[in-house]
Protein backbone atom coordinates (compact mmCIF):
# COMPACT_ATOMS: atom_id res chain seq x y z
CA UNK A 1 0.00 0.00 0.00
CA UNK A 2 3.19 2.20 -0.11
CA UNK A 3 4.36 1.76 -3.28
CA UNK A 4 5.15 4.25 -5.60
CA UNK A 5 4.56 4.21 -9.27
CA UNK A 6 5.71 8.23 -10.55
CA UNK A 7 4.76 7.52 -14.23
CA UNK A 8 4.47 11.22 -14.94
CA UNK A 9 4.71 14.52 -13.38
CA UNK A 10 1.15 13.69 -11.46
CA UNK A 11 0.72 14.37 -7.71
CA UNK A 12 -0.90 11.40 -6.88
CA UNK A 13 0.55 7.66 -5.18
CA UNK A 14 -0.76 4.44 -6.51
CA UNK A 15 -1.78 3.38 -3.46
CA UNK A 16 -4.62 0.92 -3.31
CA UNK A 17 -6.86 -0.56 -6.03
CA UNK A 18 -9.46 -2.92 -4.85
CA UNK A 19 -12.86 -4.16 -6.09
CA UNK A 20 -16.04 -5.72 -4.40
CA UNK A 21 -15.80 -9.14 -2.92
CA UNK A 22 -18.21 -11.28 -0.53
CA UNK A 23 -17.92 -14.59 1.47
CA UNK A 24 -19.81 -17.23 2.38
CA UNK A 25 -22.76 -15.96 5.49
CA UNK A 26 -23.43 -17.62 8.71
CA UNK A 27 -24.96 -16.87 12.03
CA UNK A 28 -25.24 -12.93 12.88
CA UNK A 29 -23.55 -13.86 16.31
CA UNK A 30 -20.46 -15.68 14.87
CA UNK A 31 -19.61 -12.57 12.78
CA UNK A 32 -17.72 -9.27 13.83
CA UNK A 33 -19.39 -6.14 12.13
CA UNK A 34 -19.11 -2.75 12.25
CA UNK A 35 -16.31 0.00 12.14
CA UNK A 36 -12.71 -0.88 13.06
CA UNK A 37 -9.45 0.92 13.20
CA UNK A 38 -5.80 0.55 13.51
CA UNK A 39 -2.33 0.85 11.98
CA UNK A 40 -0.59 -1.19 10.00
CA UNK A 41 2.92 -1.49 11.40
CA UNK A 42 5.35 -0.77 8.78
CA UNK A 43 8.97 0.01 10.09
CA UNK A 44 9.48 3.17 10.85
CA UNK A 45 6.42 4.99 8.79
CA UNK A 46 2.95 3.05 10.51
CA UNK A 47 -0.11 3.43 8.17
CA UNK A 48 -3.47 4.15 9.97
CA UNK A 49 -6.77 2.66 8.36
CA UNK A 50 -10.17 1.81 8.70
CA UNK A 51 -12.10 -1.15 8.14
CA UNK A 52 -15.83 -1.68 7.86
CA UNK A 53 -17.41 -4.74 8.29
CA UNK A 54 -20.90 -5.68 7.53
CA UNK A 55 -23.74 -8.20 8.24
CA UNK A 56 -23.53 -9.48 4.43
CA UNK A 57 -19.65 -10.95 4.96
CA UNK A 58 -18.22 -7.98 2.71
CA UNK A 59 -15.80 -5.57 3.92
CA UNK A 60 -14.26 -2.29 2.51
CA UNK A 61 -11.04 -0.10 3.61
CA UNK A 62 -10.43 3.34 4.41
CA UNK A 63 -6.55 4.84 4.49
CA UNK A 64 -7.24 8.31 5.63
CA UNK A 65 -3.41 10.01 5.32
CA UNK A 66 -3.78 8.88 1.37
CA UNK A 67 -7.60 9.91 0.94
CA UNK A 68 -8.61 6.78 0.34
CA UNK A 69 -12.38 5.94 1.50
CA UNK A 70 -14.85 3.24 1.16
CA UNK A 71 -13.05 0.76 -1.03
CA UNK A 72 -14.41 -2.45 -1.16
CA UNK A 73 -12.04 -5.57 -0.03
CA UNK A 74 -12.25 -9.40 -1.47
CA UNK A 75 -12.12 -12.49 -0.30
CA UNK A 76 -13.90 -11.18 3.11
CA UNK A 77 -14.18 -13.54 5.98
CA UNK A 78 -15.32 -11.80 9.30
CA UNK A 79 -15.84 -14.77 11.91
CA UNK A 80 -15.04 -14.72 15.17
CA UNK A 81 -11.99 -17.08 15.02
CA UNK A 82 -11.18 -15.98 11.45
CA UNK A 83 -10.54 -12.50 10.33
CA UNK A 84 -9.20 -12.09 6.95
CA UNK A 85 -9.24 -9.72 3.76
CA UNK A 86 -7.47 -9.05 0.44
CA UNK A 87 -6.59 -6.19 -1.41
CA UNK A 88 -6.45 -7.54 -5.02
CA UNK A 89 -5.31 -6.43 -8.26
CA UNK A 90 -2.39 -4.49 -6.38
CA UNK A 91 1.16 -4.84 -6.05
CA UNK A 92 2.45 -7.28 -3.81
CA UNK A 93 -0.84 -8.87 -3.04
CA UNK A 94 -2.10 -7.78 0.50
CA UNK A 95 -3.54 -9.67 2.64
CA UNK A 96 -4.91 -9.57 6.46
CA UNK A 97 -5.06 -12.81 8.57
CA UNK A 98 -6.30 -12.14 12.18
CA UNK A 99 -9.13 -13.10 14.86
CA UNK A 100 -11.51 -11.63 17.32
CA UNK A 101 -10.23 -11.39 20.70
CA UNK A 102 -13.29 -10.89 23.05
CA UNK A 103 -11.30 -9.76 26.24
CA UNK A 104 -9.98 -6.81 24.59
CA UNK A 105 -12.72 -6.83 21.96
CA UNK A 106 -9.87 -6.04 19.00
CA UNK A 107 -9.13 -8.28 15.78
CA UNK A 108 -5.30 -8.89 16.37
CA UNK A 109 -3.69 -10.00 13.19
CA UNK A 110 -1.11 -9.70 10.79
CA UNK A 111 -0.83 -7.70 7.28
CA UNK A 112 1.33 -9.56 4.51
CA UNK A 113 2.61 -7.64 1.15
CA UNK A 114 5.20 -8.97 -1.08
CA UNK A 115 6.42 -11.96 1.07
CA UNK A 116 7.02 -9.54 4.47
CA UNK A 117 4.39 -9.34 7.28
CA UNK A 118 4.05 -7.05 9.99
CA UNK A 119 0.99 -6.58 12.82
CA UNK A 120 -2.38 -5.11 12.25
CA UNK A 121 -4.04 -5.29 15.22
CA UNK A 122 -7.85 -3.40 14.87
CA UNK A 123 -9.74 -2.07 17.71
CA UNK A 124 -13.70 -0.66 17.24
CA UNK A 125 -14.24 3.07 15.78
CA UNK A 126 -13.04 4.59 13.24
CA UNK A 127 -10.01 5.80 11.61
CA UNK A 128 -9.07 9.59 12.40
CA UNK A 129 -9.24 11.59 9.89
CA UNK A 130 -5.75 13.61 9.93
CA UNK A 131 -5.62 17.08 10.96
CA UNK A 132 -5.28 19.65 7.75
CA UNK A 133 -5.47 23.18 9.94
CA UNK A 134 -5.01 25.28 6.59
CA UNK A 135 -7.84 24.32 4.98
CA UNK A 136 -10.74 26.92 5.02
CA UNK A 137 -14.01 26.97 6.34
CA UNK A 138 -17.04 28.92 5.70
CA UNK A 139 -18.57 31.16 6.53
CA UNK A 140 -16.09 33.15 3.33
CA UNK A 141 -14.90 36.80 4.34
CA UNK A 142 -15.49 37.31 0.58
CA UNK A 143 -17.76 36.29 -2.67
CA UNK A 144 -17.38 32.90 -3.60
CA UNK A 145 -19.72 32.36 -6.57
CA UNK A 146 -20.10 28.93 -8.66
CA UNK A 147 -19.65 29.63 -12.23
CA UNK A 148 -19.48 27.67 -15.90
CA UNK A 149 -18.09 28.68 -19.63
CA UNK A 150 -17.54 27.30 -22.90
CA UNK A 151 -14.20 26.38 -23.93
CA UNK A 152 -14.76 24.94 -27.78
CA UNK A 153 -17.82 22.52 -27.02
CA UNK A 154 -17.08 21.33 -23.48
CA UNK A 155 -18.19 22.91 -20.46
CA UNK A 156 -15.43 24.26 -18.06
CA UNK A 157 -17.25 24.09 -14.03
CA UNK A 158 -15.56 26.33 -11.40
CA UNK A 159 -15.33 28.92 -8.35
CA UNK A 160 -14.92 32.15 -8.58
CA UNK A 161 -13.97 33.95 -5.22
CA UNK A 162 -13.71 37.71 -5.27
CA UNK A 163 -13.32 40.47 -2.31
CA UNK A 164 -16.35 42.38 -0.84
CA UNK A 165 -14.85 45.47 -1.56
CA UNK A 166 -15.70 47.60 -5.20
CA UNK A 167 -13.58 46.48 -8.35
CA UNK A 168 -12.02 46.41 -10.68
CA UNK A 169 -9.85 43.33 -8.81
CA UNK A 170 -6.52 41.95 -10.53
CA UNK A 171 -7.79 38.24 -11.11
CA UNK A 172 -5.27 35.27 -10.46
CA UNK A 173 -6.74 32.00 -12.36
CA UNK A 174 -5.18 28.80 -11.27
CA UNK A 175 -3.89 25.90 -13.57
CA UNK A 176 -3.58 22.57 -12.03
CA UNK A 177 -0.93 20.18 -12.06
CA UNK A 178 -1.23 16.82 -14.61
CA UNK A 179 -3.87 14.06 -13.48
CA UNK A 180 -7.64 14.93 -13.61
CA UNK A 181 -8.18 17.39 -10.71
CA UNK A 182 -10.35 18.93 -9.10
CA UNK A 183 -10.94 22.73 -8.70
CA UNK A 184 -9.31 22.51 -5.47
CA UNK A 185 -6.80 20.06 -7.04
CA UNK A 186 -7.11 17.94 -3.60
CA UNK A 187 -3.96 15.87 -3.23
CA UNK A 188 -4.58 12.94 -0.15
CA UNK A 189 -6.98 14.99 1.52
CA UNK A 190 -5.03 18.31 0.69
CA UNK A 191 -7.18 21.11 -0.52
CA UNK A 192 -4.09 23.11 -2.01
CA UNK A 193 -5.57 25.31 -4.66
CA UNK A 194 -8.67 25.73 -2.22
CA UNK A 195 -6.08 26.99 0.07
CA UNK A 196 -4.47 29.79 -2.71
CA UNK A 197 -7.83 30.94 -3.72
CA UNK A 198 -8.29 31.76 0.17
CA UNK A 199 -5.08 33.68 0.75
CA UNK A 200 -5.05 35.29 -2.16
CA UNK A 201 -8.42 36.83 -2.25
CA UNK A 202 -8.38 37.82 1.30
CA UNK A 203 -5.10 39.57 -0.20
CA UNK A 204 -7.72 41.24 -2.49
CA UNK A 205 -7.55 39.43 -5.76
CA UNK A 206 -10.27 37.42 -7.41
CA UNK A 207 -9.14 34.08 -8.11
CA UNK A 208 -10.76 31.31 -10.66
CA UNK A 209 -10.22 27.61 -10.10
CA UNK A 210 -11.89 25.20 -12.09
CA UNK A 211 -12.08 21.51 -12.98
CA UNK A 212 -10.16 19.56 -15.46
CA UNK A 213 -11.43 17.98 -18.18
CA UNK A 214 -13.82 14.99 -17.16
CA UNK A 215 -13.94 15.97 -13.28
CA UNK A 216 -16.44 17.12 -11.28
CA UNK A 217 -18.77 19.64 -13.77
CA UNK A 218 -16.09 19.99 -16.57
CA UNK A 219 -16.83 17.91 -19.81
CA UNK A 220 -14.26 16.21 -21.86
CA UNK A 221 -11.98 13.58 -21.10
CA UNK A 222 -8.66 14.59 -20.05
CA UNK A 223 -6.84 11.43 -21.64
CA UNK A 224 -7.71 12.35 -25.13
CA UNK A 225 -6.68 15.61 -25.22
CA UNK A 226 -3.55 17.83 -26.63
CA UNK A 227 -1.77 20.97 -24.94
CA UNK A 228 -3.63 23.11 -27.66
CA UNK A 229 -6.50 21.97 -25.85
CA UNK A 230 -5.60 22.42 -22.48
CA UNK A 231 -4.16 26.15 -23.50
CA UNK A 232 -7.25 26.40 -25.12
CA UNK A 233 -9.26 25.53 -21.65
CA UNK A 234 -6.91 28.59 -19.71
CA UNK A 235 -7.32 30.65 -22.74
CA UNK A 236 -11.60 30.24 -22.23
CA UNK A 237 -11.06 31.03 -18.82
CA UNK A 238 -9.27 34.36 -18.92
CA UNK A 239 -11.70 35.72 -21.36
CA UNK A 240 -14.29 34.11 -19.12
CA UNK A 241 -12.46 37.11 -16.13
CA UNK A 242 -12.49 39.73 -18.73
CA UNK A 243 -15.85 39.61 -19.53
CA UNK A 244 -16.72 40.42 -15.81
CA UNK A 245 -17.16 44.14 -15.11
CA UNK A 246 -15.99 44.05 -11.69
CA UNK A 247 -12.28 42.21 -12.72
CA UNK A 248 -9.49 44.58 -14.32
CA UNK A 249 -8.89 42.85 -17.62
CA UNK A 250 -5.12 44.51 -17.54
CA UNK A 251 -4.57 42.81 -14.29
CA UNK A 252 -5.35 39.22 -15.20
CA UNK A 253 -2.42 36.71 -14.18
CA UNK A 254 -1.73 32.33 -13.91
CA UNK A 255 -0.54 30.58 -11.15
CA UNK A 256 0.30 26.88 -12.31
CA UNK A 257 1.44 23.93 -10.10
CA UNK A 258 3.85 21.18 -11.61
CA UNK A 259 2.48 20.86 -15.13
CA UNK A 260 0.43 23.73 -14.45
CA UNK A 261 3.61 25.18 -14.57
CA UNK A 262 3.98 23.97 -18.73
CA UNK A 263 0.74 25.32 -19.49
CA UNK A 264 0.96 28.61 -18.15
CA UNK A 265 4.03 30.28 -20.18
CA UNK A 266 2.71 28.06 -22.96
CA UNK A 267 -0.42 30.36 -23.28
CA UNK A 268 1.32 33.34 -21.61
CA UNK A 269 3.62 33.56 -24.40
CA UNK A 270 0.81 33.67 -26.82
CA UNK A 271 1.00 36.96 -28.61
CA UNK A 272 -2.04 39.29 -26.90
CA UNK A 273 -3.28 36.52 -24.34
CA UNK A 274 -4.33 38.80 -22.10
CA UNK A 275 -2.04 37.50 -19.52
CA UNK A 276 -0.06 40.20 -16.89
CA UNK A 277 1.93 38.13 -14.55
CA UNK A 278 2.43 34.34 -14.47
CA UNK A 279 3.27 32.33 -10.88
CA UNK A 280 5.05 28.90 -11.40
CA UNK A 281 4.69 26.41 -8.66
CA UNK A 282 7.16 23.83 -9.24
CA UNK A 283 7.15 24.42 -13.04
CA UNK A 284 9.45 21.76 -14.77
CA UNK A 285 11.88 23.96 -17.22
CA UNK A 286 13.55 20.92 -19.21
CA UNK A 287 11.47 18.44 -21.28
CA UNK A 288 8.64 15.90 -19.63
CA UNK A 289 10.71 12.79 -20.97
CA UNK A 290 13.30 14.49 -18.21
CA UNK A 291 11.48 15.31 -15.83
CA UNK A 292 9.81 11.50 -16.22
CA UNK A 293 13.37 10.13 -16.38
CA UNK A 294 14.95 11.67 -13.08
CA UNK A 295 11.68 12.00 -10.65
CA UNK A 296 11.80 7.55 -11.22
CA UNK A 297 15.29 7.81 -10.36
CA UNK A 298 14.89 9.73 -7.50
CA UNK A 299 11.84 8.97 -6.21
CA UNK A 300 13.43 4.59 -6.33
CA UNK A 301 16.33 5.81 -4.50
CA UNK A 302 14.96 7.57 -1.70
CA UNK A 303 12.16 4.48 -1.32
CA UNK A 304 15.63 2.27 -0.63
CA UNK A 305 15.20 0.81 -3.84
CA UNK A 306 18.66 -1.32 -4.84
CA UNK A 307 20.81 0.24 -7.48
CA UNK A 308 19.63 -2.34 -9.34
CA UNK A 309 16.48 -1.55 -9.47
CA UNK A 310 16.28 1.72 -9.70
CA UNK A 311 18.75 0.99 -13.11
CA UNK A 312 16.35 -0.91 -14.38
CA UNK A 313 13.65 1.24 -14.17
CA UNK A 314 15.18 4.40 -15.54
CA UNK A 315 15.85 2.26 -18.89
CA UNK A 316 12.20 0.71 -18.76
CA UNK A 317 10.86 4.81 -18.68
CA UNK A 318 13.83 6.13 -21.07
CA UNK A 319 12.52 3.16 -23.42
CA UNK A 320 8.83 3.81 -23.05
CA UNK A 321 9.36 7.95 -23.25
CA UNK A 322 11.56 6.84 -26.79
CA UNK A 323 8.29 5.10 -28.11
CA UNK A 324 6.11 7.98 -27.44
CA UNK A 325 8.39 10.27 -28.46
CA UNK A 326 8.18 8.45 -32.23
CA UNK A 327 4.83 9.06 -32.19
CA UNK A 328 3.35 5.02 -31.98
CA UNK A 329 1.33 4.72 -29.43
CA UNK A 330 0.40 1.25 -30.40
CA UNK A 331 3.66 0.31 -30.15
CA UNK A 332 4.20 1.96 -27.04
CA UNK A 333 1.47 0.01 -25.00
CA UNK A 334 2.97 -2.82 -26.31
CA UNK A 335 5.75 -1.74 -25.44
CA UNK A 336 4.83 -0.99 -21.49
CA UNK A 337 2.49 -4.26 -21.46
CA UNK A 338 5.55 -6.37 -22.40
CA UNK A 339 7.52 -4.91 -19.71
CA UNK A 340 4.84 -5.31 -17.33
CA UNK A 341 3.88 -9.08 -18.20
CA UNK A 342 8.13 -9.50 -17.44
CA UNK A 343 7.92 -8.43 -13.91
CA UNK A 344 7.04 -10.77 -10.97
CA UNK A 345 3.08 -11.33 -10.72
CA UNK A 346 3.44 -9.14 -7.12
CA UNK A 347 4.75 -6.22 -9.16
CA UNK A 348 3.06 -5.81 -12.07
CA UNK A 349 0.30 -3.01 -12.73
CA UNK A 350 -3.29 -3.22 -13.62
CA UNK A 351 -4.48 -2.88 -17.38
CA UNK A 352 -6.08 0.22 -16.17
CA UNK A 353 -2.50 1.77 -15.12
CA UNK A 354 -0.60 0.13 -18.19
CA UNK A 355 -3.75 1.89 -20.37
CA UNK A 356 -3.15 5.76 -18.26
CA UNK A 357 0.24 5.92 -19.13
CA UNK A 358 -0.04 5.68 -23.09
CA UNK A 359 -2.52 8.31 -24.06
CA UNK A 360 -2.43 11.44 -25.97
CA UNK A 361 -2.36 13.40 -23.02
CA UNK A 362 1.01 11.98 -21.82
CA UNK A 363 2.72 11.74 -24.98
CA UNK A 364 2.09 15.49 -24.74
CA UNK A 365 3.34 15.52 -21.22
CA UNK A 366 6.01 13.57 -22.31
CA UNK A 367 7.20 15.66 -25.29
CA UNK A 368 6.72 19.12 -23.93
CA UNK A 369 9.95 21.51 -24.46
CA UNK A 370 9.46 24.01 -22.21
CA UNK A 371 12.21 26.20 -23.17
CA UNK A 372 10.59 28.35 -26.12
CA UNK A 373 7.46 29.66 -24.33
CA UNK A 374 9.57 30.36 -21.06
CA UNK A 375 12.22 32.32 -23.46
CA UNK A 376 9.40 34.05 -25.16
CA UNK A 377 7.87 35.31 -21.88
CA UNK A 378 7.84 39.30 -20.93
CA UNK A 379 5.68 39.59 -17.84
CA UNK A 380 6.72 39.49 -14.44
CA UNK A 381 7.09 35.45 -13.66
CA UNK A 382 8.03 34.15 -10.18
CA UNK A 383 9.11 30.46 -10.18
CA UNK A 384 9.47 28.35 -6.99
CA UNK A 385 11.02 25.50 -6.21
CA UNK A 386 11.68 23.39 -2.81
CA UNK A 387 14.59 21.44 -2.27
CA UNK A 388 12.81 18.16 -1.43
CA UNK A 389 11.11 18.39 -4.14
CA UNK A 390 11.46 14.45 -5.95
CA UNK A 391 8.71 15.31 -8.65
CA UNK A 392 10.10 18.32 -10.24
CA UNK A 393 13.85 18.73 -8.49
CA UNK A 394 15.25 22.19 -8.32
CA UNK A 395 18.44 20.62 -9.11
CA UNK A 396 17.31 20.30 -12.85
CA UNK A 397 15.21 23.07 -12.88
CA UNK A 398 16.34 25.73 -11.26
CA UNK A 399 19.56 26.24 -13.61
CA UNK A 400 17.71 26.06 -17.29
CA UNK A 401 15.03 28.13 -15.50
CA UNK A 402 16.90 31.33 -14.63
CA UNK A 403 18.70 30.49 -18.06
CA UNK A 404 14.94 30.96 -20.85
CA UNK A 405 13.55 33.69 -18.08
CA UNK A 406 16.96 36.21 -18.53
CA UNK A 407 15.37 38.16 -20.98
CA UNK A 408 12.76 38.56 -19.53
CA UNK A 409 12.78 42.37 -17.49
CA UNK A 410 10.46 40.98 -13.97
CA UNK A 411 11.64 37.35 -13.54
CA UNK A 412 12.38 35.86 -10.07
CA UNK A 413 13.86 32.43 -9.80
CA UNK A 414 12.89 31.65 -5.76
CA UNK A 415 13.65 28.26 -3.85
CA UNK A 416 12.38 27.42 -0.56
CA UNK A 417 15.31 25.21 1.34
CA UNK A 418 13.04 21.94 3.20
CA UNK A 419 9.76 21.96 0.68
CA UNK A 420 8.74 19.20 -1.18
CA UNK A 421 6.44 19.21 -4.94
CA UNK A 422 3.04 20.50 -2.62
CA UNK A 423 5.46 23.07 -0.92
CA UNK A 424 5.01 21.41 2.03
CA UNK A 425 8.13 21.54 5.03
CA UNK A 426 9.19 17.90 4.29
CA UNK A 427 11.54 14.78 5.72
CA UNK A 428 12.27 12.52 3.00
CA UNK A 429 10.34 14.53 -0.07
CA UNK A 430 8.65 11.29 -1.32
CA UNK A 431 5.16 11.15 -2.59
CA UNK A 432 3.90 8.89 -0.03
CA UNK A 433 4.94 11.31 2.88
CA UNK A 434 2.45 14.07 1.14
CA UNK A 435 -0.69 12.81 3.50
CA UNK A 436 1.16 12.23 6.58
CA UNK A 437 2.17 16.41 6.76
CA UNK A 438 -0.66 18.53 8.29
CA UNK A 439 0.71 21.58 6.52
CA UNK A 440 -1.08 22.03 3.30
CA UNK A 441 1.49 24.96 1.98
CA UNK A 442 4.35 26.20 3.79
CA UNK A 443 2.95 29.53 5.35
CA UNK A 444 6.43 31.42 4.00
CA UNK A 445 5.42 30.18 0.73
CA UNK A 446 2.03 31.76 0.72
CA UNK A 447 3.60 35.29 2.28
CA UNK A 448 6.12 35.21 -0.29
CA UNK A 449 3.53 35.41 -3.28
CA UNK A 450 1.28 37.30 -1.90
CA UNK A 451 4.04 40.26 -0.83
CA UNK A 452 5.51 39.54 -4.39
CA UNK A 453 2.07 39.78 -6.49
CA UNK A 454 1.30 43.00 -4.06
CA UNK A 455 4.24 44.82 -4.88
CA UNK A 456 3.79 44.66 -8.59
CA UNK A 457 0.00 44.44 -9.06
CA UNK A 458 -1.17 46.29 -5.67
CA UNK A 459 -5.05 46.11 -4.78
CA UNK A 460 -5.73 49.25 -3.71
Amino acid sequence: MRVVRSLSLGLFVVVVLVVAGCSSTGPAQTYVTGDWHGNIEFPGQPLAVGINFTTDGKGSIEVPVQGIADKQLSAVRNEVDRVEFSIPEFPGQPTFEGKYDKASDSIKGDFTQSGKTVPLNLTRGQAATPARPQEPKPPWPYKSEDVSYHSGNITIAGTLTEPQTGGPHPAVLLITGSGAQDRNEEILGHKSFLLWADTLTRAGYAVLRTDDRGVGGTGGDLADSSYQDLTGDIGAGVAFLHGRSEIDGKRIGLLGHSEGGYLAPLYASQPDSGVAFAILQAGPAVTGADVLLEQNRLILTASGAPPEQVAAQVGYISGLTSVIRNGDLAAAKVYAQQHNDSLPADQRASGETIDAMVTPYMAALINYDPAPALSALRVPVLAMFGTKDLQVPAAQSEGPMRSLLAADPDATVQVFDGLNHLMQPATTGLPSEYGTIETTIDPQVLDYVAAWLTKRFPTH
